[in-house]
C-alpha cells in the first residue's frame, strides 16, 4: 500500500507577513487534516542563530521529528529540516511528512522512531513528476538503525535515566496524564531522538505507540504531544508553565524517582543490556512493575539495590512456578551474594517469603543459602520482623556450619548483661533462631527467662492494644515445651508483686497454661477481668471468685493473698468492711507472710470519720500486727483505739495528753483519723460524768486545734438540747465555762464566748423553776460567791462586764 505524503514550506525566519504553504499533498489527505498537521510542524530558530546561516551553521541547525495522531485516528509521521531557500529566503523550513490511514501500521510493522534516521527524508519537494522517496517502506531491515549507539547514550546519560524513564513510562499511558507533555531538553535534537529510541527499547509496544512526540520545539508548552524536545534557552519557560522538565544538558539531577521499575531499567541500559526487556515482558505480571524486570536483571548479573531486589524477591514469592530451576538458582544466588552490603528490612523480608515459596519446592542445596542468611540477618541484623525458615532447612553439612558461626554469637548476646534492655521481639528471635540450629542454652535459659518476664510485662504496658511481639512470643512458646515452662513459671512468680500488670497483658495475649502447671497467679490474674466485668463493683464477691481460681488455699500459699488484693483493689485501699472481711479470710502469719497486713492498715487509716467499725479495725490490727506496725501508722492506729475506748467510757487516765502525744507521733496525720479523735475526746469531755481532772489537763494544754474542736462540738445540737432540758448539765458547764480564768487566750476566748452564745440562750429557754435550780446547783457545787456570779451573768448583757465580774467575784471566794 502506498502511503500519502505531503510536502510543506514553513515562512522564511523574520517574515512576517508570509505563511507557509503546503506544495505537495499525496491523496486522501483532506483539507481539514492539513489545517491539524500545520501547527504541528512549525519550525521556531534556536536563540542566536543567524537569519543567513552558512552551509555548516544550516547543517547544525536542529531538525524536528515528530510523530503525531490526528483527529480523526490518523498518524503522521514526518522531519522538519532547514534547507537553503532563494535569493529572497536565504533559509525555509521543509517538512517532509507521511500520512498513516486509521488503523494502517507502518510498513514492516515498524515503529514510528525507527524512521528518524531514514536516509529517504528530504529536504525538497520532487518536481517534474520525479518519484518520490519512501522514508518508512525504505527502511533497513531489523533493530540496528534504532538501537546504534543507544548503550553509550544511556551511559552518558546515567544520572538522569531512570527519572526520564519514568515520565516516559506515564506519558506512554491510555489516557494522557494531565499537566502537559514531557520537556527533553538537550543541545542536539538528536538526543532527543535517542531518548525516544530508548523509550522505544525499553516500554512495551502498545506504550511506544501511544507515545507522540517532536524532537524540537520552542513552544513546549502549548503542545499537544506527549513529549517533546526543547532546547536549554526555553527549559526555564517550561518550568514556569509547569511541565515536566528534564534538562540532560546540564548539572545531573540530586534527587532520584521512587519508580522502582524506572530504576531497574537505568540499570539495566548502564550495565549494556537492552535485550533484557524483551526477555522480562516474556515473564507473567504487570509491564512496569520492578519485579519480572528484576527478576531478569538478577539473573543476569546486573547489580540492583535494596527495592529493586526486594521487589525480584517478592515476585518470584508469588510465582515460583514462573522461573526454571536454572533462573531460580541464578536469582538464589544473586540474593544471597555476600558482596552485598545494603540489604534493608524489607528486602530481607521480601527474600523470606521467597524461601517459604521455594521450600520443599526446590532441592535444600537451592534453598539453603536463603535462609542462611535469614538466620544470618536475625542474628547479626536484628530484624525481628523476619519469616524464619522451618528447623529442618538447617539439616546436612550446611546446617552444622551455619550453626558453627552463628551459635557462639547467640549465647553471647543472650549471656549478656545488657539483656534487661533488650527488646521482647529480639530475645524471642535468638532464642528461636538458637533452636533452628540446634544451639544448646540449656544453662543460660533461666536467667534470659527470667528477664525476658519482667519484659515483657514492661512492653506490654507501654503499648496500645495487641503488643507486636504476641505473634512471634506464642510462636515461640508453641515451638519450645522448656521456654514455655519457664516462662510461664517466671510471669507466676512476678504476678504477687505487680498483678495489674500480669492481668493486663493475658487480658490482651492469651498465654497457653492450660497444661499440667499449677500456676495459680497466672489463674488468678487471668480470672481477674472477667470476675469485674460479671460482678462489677461487689470487690468483695470478685476477691473471692479470683482467690477461688487460683485453686490454693491461703493457708498453704499465704502469696495467693498478696496477688487477690492486688488484683481487686490495685492501688487503692480496701474499706474497712472489706478490710475486716480480709483479715477474717485468713489467719494473721498468711497476711504477714503475704505483706497484705499493710492493705489492712491503709483501710483503717483511710476510713471516714464517721465509720465506726475504723476504730475495731484499728484494735484488731495492733493486736495482730504488733511486731509489724510502727511508726507513724502505729501511732495512728492507737489514737482510733483511743478514740474506741473514749467512746465505750473506760479509758485510761489522761485523755488529753494521750490524744496530743499520739497526733504529734502520727504526723501528718489523716484529717479523718484527727476529726474523729478530736471528736470523741471533746464528746467525753462534755459529758456530765467527765473526770474534772481530763479538764483540768486539758483547759490547761491551752492546746489551739483541741479547743477549737471542744468549741465545735459544745455548739452542737445535743449538747444545746441537754443544755435546756438538765438544769444540773447547764450548772455544771457554767462552773468549768467560768473556773479557768487565767487559762491561755485559746480557752478564755472560747470559754466567754461559749458562755455568751450557747449557754445564755439555753438560760433564757427555762422556766424559773430550772434557772432557780441551776443557781442552786452552782451554788452548792460551788460557792456562794459563783451562786452570784451565775445570777448576775444571768442578768448581765454585756460579755466583758460580767468576765470582770466574774474574775472578781472569783477572787473575792
Amino acid at each position: 500500500m502506498s502511503l500519502a505524503q505531503v510536502h510543506h514550506i514553513s515562512a522564511a525566519p523574520g517574515d512576517e507577513e508570509a505563511a507557509g504553504r503546503f506544495i505537495a499533498v499525496g491523496p486522501g489527505v483532506s483539507a481539514a487534516l492539513l489545517a491539524e498537521l500545520e501547527p504541528l510542524i512549525g519550525y521556531a530558530l534556536p536563540d542566536g542563530a543567524s537569519h543567513r546561516p552558512a552551509d555548516a551553521e544550516l547543517r547544525s541547525l536542529p531538525q524536528a521529528f515528530t510523530y503525531a495522531v490526528l483527529s480523526d485516528g490518523s498518524r503522521v509521521v514526518g522531519r522538519t529540516a532547514p534547507a537553503r531557500g532563494d535569493g529572497t529566503a536565504p533559509v525555509r523550513f521543509h517538512t517532509h511528512a507521511v500520512h498513516l490511514p486509521p488503523g494502517v501500521p507502518l510498513p514492516g510493522d515498524r515503529l514510528p522512531v525507527e524512521a528518524w534516521r531514514s536516509p529517504h527524508w528530504v529536504s525538497a519537494t520532487p518536481v517534474g513528476g520525479g518519484a518520490l522517496s519512501d522514508p518508512l517502506g525504505l527502511l533497513p531491515p531489523g533493530p540496528a538503525p534504532v538501537r546504534e549507539g543507544l548503550d553509550d547514550f544511556a551511559v552518558s546519560r546515567g544520572p538522569w535515566l531512570a527519572a526520564v524513564l519514568a515520565d516516559l513510562r506515564r506519558a506512554s499511558e491510555e489516557e494522557a496524564p494531565a499537566g502537559g507533555p514531557v520537556v527533553l531538553v538537550e543541545r542536539q535534537s538528536a538526543d532527543v531522538a535517542r531518548w525516544l529510541g530508548l523509550a522505544a527499547v525499553t516500554l512495551p509496544r502498545g506504550s511506544v505507540e501511544r507515545l507522540t512526540f517532536t524532537t524540537y520545539t520552542r513552544r513546549p508548552g502549548s503542545s499537544a504531544l506527549r513529549v517533546v524536545g526543547a532546547p536549554p534557552e526555553d527549559a526555564a519557560a517550561a518550568r514556569e508553565a509547569g511541565l515536566r522538565v528534564h534538562v540532560c544538558a546540564d548539572r545531573p539531577p540530586v534527587d532520584g524517582t521512587a519508580d522502582a521499575w524506572a530504576r531497574t531499567a537505568a540499570r539495566v541500559w548502564r550495565s549494556r543490556a537492552p535485550e533484557l526487556f524483551e526477555e522480562a515482558r516474556g515473564l507473567p505480571g504487570d509491564p512496569f512493575a520492578a519485579g519480572p524486570l528484576a527478576v531478569i536483571a538478577l539473573c543476569s548479573g546486573v547489580a540492583l539495590g535494596p527495592e529493586e531486589r526486594a521487589a525480584a524477591a517478592g515476585w518470584a514469592a508469588e510465582r515460583p512456578y514462573a522461573l526454571d530451576a536454572k533462573r531460580t538458582g541464578q536469582l538464589v544466588e544473586a540474593l544471597t551474594s555476600p558482596g552485598i552490603d545494603d540489604r534493608t528490612g524489607s528486602e530481607f523480608d521480601s527474600v523470606g517469603r521467597l524461601f517459604g515459596a521455594l521450600d520443599g519446592r526446590c532441592p535444600a542445596s537451592v534453598t539453603a543459602p536463603l535462609a542462611a542468611m535469614l538466620v544470618t540477618e536475625a542474628v547479626r541484623g536484628g530484624n525481628g520482623s523476619l519469616e524464619l525458615p522451618r528447623r529442618d532447612a538447617f539439616v546436612g553439612p550446611e546446617g552444622e556450619a551455619i550453626a558453627g558461626v552463628l551459635g557462639p554469637e547467640i549465647l553471647t548476646e543472650l549471656e549478656s548483661g545488657a539483656g534487661g534492655g533488650r527488646p521482647v521481639a529480639r530475645t524471642v528471635q535468638l532464642l528461636r533462631v538458637a533452636r533452628l540450629l540446634g544451639v544448646n542454652g540449656t544453662e543460660v535459659l533461666p536467667e534470659v527467662v527470667a528477664r525476658l518476664a519482667r519484659t515483657i510485662l514492661t512492653e506490654a504496658d507501654g503499648s496500645e492494644g495487641t503488643p507486636a511481639f504476641a505473634p512471634a512470643l506464642l510462636e515461640l512458646l508453641d515451638e519450645q515445651f522448656d521456654v514455655r515452662t519457664a516462662l510461664l513459671g517466671a510471669l507466676d512468680r512476678i504476678a504477687p508483686e505487680d498483678p495489674g500488670a500480669v492481668a493486663r497483658f493475658l487480658e490482651r495475649v492469651a498465654l497457653p497454661f492450660t497444661g499440667t502447671q499449677a500456676l495459680p497467679h497466672l489463674r488468678m490474674c487471668a480470672e481477674a477481668p472477667g470476675a469485674m466485668t460479671t460482678l462489677g463493683r461487689d470487690r468483695s464477691a470478685v476477691w473471692h471468685r479470683v482467690l477461688r481460681a487460683a485453686g490454693l488455699s491461703p493457708f498453704a500459699e499465704p502469696l495467693v493473698l498478696r496477688t487477690a488484693v492486688g488484683l481487686v483493689w490495685e492501688d487503692r485501699a480496701p474499706t474497712v468492711e472489706e478490710a475486716r472481711l480480709l483479715l477474717e479470710a485468713a489467719t494473721s502469719d498468711a497476711h504477714r507472710t503475704a505483706g497484705t497486713w499493710a492493705r489492712l492498715v491503709d483501710a483503717a487509716l483511710g476510713a471516714p470519720a464517721d465509720t465506726e467499725d475504723g476504730t475495731a479495725l484499728a484494735h484488731d490490727l495492733l493486736r495482730a500486727f504488733p511486731q509489724e506496725i510502727g511508726g507513724r501508722e502505729r501511732a495512728a492506729l492507737q489514737l482510733l483505739e483511743l478514740c474506741r475506748d473514749l467512746r465505750s467510757g473506760a479509758p485510761e487516765p489522761g485523755w488529753t495528753e494521750q490524744v496530743r502525744t499520739l497526733r504529734d507521733r502520727a504526723a501528718p496525720l489523716e484529717p479523718a483519723i484527727q476529726e474523729r479523735a478530736f471528736t470523741a475526746l471533746t464528746e467525753r469531755l462534755l459529758a456530765p460524768d467527765r473526770p474534772g481532772a481530763e479538764l483540768y489537763a486539758f483547759v490547761r494544754s491551752d492546746d489551739a486545734d483541741l479547743i477549737a474542736a471542744y468549741d465545735r462540738a459544745a455548739r452542737t445540737e445535743p449538747t444545746r438540747t441537754r443544755l435546756r432540758t438538765h438544769p444540773a448539765y447547764a450548772a455544771d458547764c457554767f462552773t468549768n465555762w467560768t473556773a479557768h480564768p487565767h487559762a491561755g487566750t485559746a480557752w478564755t476566748t472560747t470559754a466567754a464566748a461559749l458562755l455568751d452564745e450557747v449557754l445564755r440562750p439555753a438560760v433564757r429557754g427555762m422556766t424559773a423553776e430550772a434557772v432557780a435550780e441551776v443557781e442552786e446547783t452552782v451554788g452548792r457545787t460551788g460557792s456562794s460567791g459563783r451562786a452570784n456570779a451565775f445570777r448576775d451573768w444571768n442578768r448581765s448583757r454585756a460579755l466583758g462586764r460580767l468576765g470582770r465580774r466574774i474574775a472578781g467575784r472569783v477572787r473575792r471566794g
